[in-house]
């Protein structure tokens, strides 16, 4: 194992583009009740769309804990009989869905598999290595969103030991995967929001921090966004804002009413973006993804699901939600596009209507995601890809 706390200079590793060939997709079977809910039929819903969606695509590394194993390998057996039914799937099609799945038994506080699990570099022979950040709920002692976070921060050295990765080990350096976001020949997006908040790496300047992204990621560039989705409970990761479809392009969430707040968070971010040049000197492409129509908010059935941890960030009737359509998640030949519905129907079509003229080459695949949104995160959060074969 490689387990180093500097990486050699120029060694030849670096972050791939999300929309590259992906090996497969980490994920998280989802059980807190204080992000999913006592009931979580629904939460168990979207993950399965989204699960059934990668395994038809690439492989699919699902951890649970170990009072959970039963329940996630249940659950997605059935998942897998029942949605391929629907599909009319063949035998032989079907059985590759089920040995592209690994469960892995491996404990976690949450299932922000983005967050906790390993950030992936690669060089061009095709040789995969993990990086292990300190992960602090989203601010530590702070503004961190629970408590206790001991497991969700030892995930990515479990999972790499499992799988057997090598690995680079960042610690003490505070970050998460949805705060960054790759192009995949040397530019890293990133929010000032974020990385620079104080619940992180606060003893260090924003050149070191960016030396670490360098160091770790393999990154020629950094460009620091302004801000991220107004609400953003993360410190507003660039993720929820900002995603590279292909080098020198970007989609950016956006909205014309000039009376909702986001409108000035994104109106700085893209006057930003059409100031700056990536790694390989391109002028940055910006594809402007509006946010939905309607704030997506918190109700009373959602809330009174909740159960909260002494400690954990709770939510309120009326409480706006980070919903945003740019948090969508690349898998090999297709996006999953988080879907709001409701007074949001025209909102959602349009989302999928403006990925799919400018992302030809993918399947673009609604999935219903308001009850991931209502944990604080939306589909990209809830995976993290292993790069493939450049």
């Amino acid at each position: 194992m490689i387990i180093r706390n500097q990486l050699p200079a120029n060694d030849g590793f670096q972050m791939p583009g999300e929309f590259n060939s992906h090996l497969g997709t980490i994920m998280i079977y989802p059980v807190r009740p204080g992000s999913f809910g006592k009931d979580r039929t629904d939460t168990l819903k979207s993950f399965g769309a989204v699960f059934f969606e990668i395994l038809k695509r690439e492989e699919l590394f699902l951890l649970a804990g170990k009072d959970h194993l039963e329940e996630a390998m249940g659950f997605m057996k059935n998942l897998i009989d029942t949605c391929s039914l629907k599909e009319d799937m063949q035998k032989e099609q079907k059985d590759l869905l089920t040995k592209r799945l690994h469960i892995l038994e491996i404990e976690s506080d949450d299932a922000w598999a983005r967050d906790v699990a390993p950030t992936f570099v690669a060089d061009d022979t095709g040789n995969v290595r993990g990086v292990n950040w300190s992960f602090n709920a989203w601010g530590g002692e702070v503004d961190g969103l629970y408590a206790n976070w001991d497991l969700d921060d030892k995930v990515a050295i479990a999972f790499c030991d499992r799988q057997g990765f090598d690995y680079y080990d960042a610690v003490p350096f505070v970050l998460e995967g949805g705060s960054i976001h790759s192009d995949g020949e040397g530019t890293v997006l990133v929010t000032k929001s974020c990385l620079l908040s104080k619940g992180r790496n606060p003893d260090l300047s924003k050149e070191q921090i960016e030396d670490k992204l360098k160091e770790y990621l393999g990154a020629k560039k950094i460009l620091w966004l302004p801000s991220g989705i107004y609400n953003d409970e993360t410190n507003e990761h660039v993720d929820n804002v900002c995603a590279f479809i292909r080098p020198g392009e970007v989609m950016l969430a956006w909205t014309d009413n000039e009376d909702d707040p986001q409108y000035a968070m994104s109106k700085a971010d893209l006057e930003y973006l059409q100031s700056v040049t990536d790694a390989m000197g391109r002028s940055i492409k910006v594809h402007k993804l509006p946010i939905p129509d309607h704030p997506v908010l918190v109700n009373e059935d959602d809330l009174s699901n909740y159960e909260f941890e002494e400690g954990e960030d709770f939510r309120k009737v009326g409480e706006r939600l980070a919903a945003s359509y740019v948090n969508f998640y690349f898998v090999n030949g297709a996006a999953l596009v988080p879907q709001f519905g409701g007074e949001n129907e025209a909102s959602d079509k349009r989302a999928l209507d403006i990925l799919r003229s400018i992302c030809k080459d993918k399947e673009i695949v609604g999935i219903d995601a308001r009850p991931i949104l209502l944990g604080g995160g939306n589909i990209h959060c809830i995976t993290q890809q292993i790069p493939g074969i450049m």
